[in-house]
């Protein structure tokens, strides 16, 4: 089992905080986003811009990252500092 959060902006625009995807060989963290992806317009709308970052066990990692279960997976936007 994988466990997705979600933070800030993509939390409030989908509604949801976390979900919990079966893990399967090869799934990576960008595989998982467009999963979401097909989700409906919301999640499209909370996803699709190519500026939204991943962390993998509390670590920023790319897109390319395999997946395996127990991971958890954190999607947020980017952080900006005023």
């Amino acid at each position: 089992m994988i466990n997705v959060l979600f933070f800030a902006q993509i939390r409030e625009v989908t509604g949801v905080d976390k979900l919990a995807f079966d893990a399967t060989d090869g799934l990576t963290a960008d595989a998982l986003r467009q999963q979401l992806l097909t989700r409906g317009d919301k999640w499209r709308l909370a996803l699709e811009d190519k500026n939204v970052l991943v962390a993998i066990n509390q670590t920023l990692s790319g897109w390319e990252t395999e997946l395996k279960s127990g991971d958890e997976v954190a999607f947020f936007p980017p952080v900006t500092g005023g």
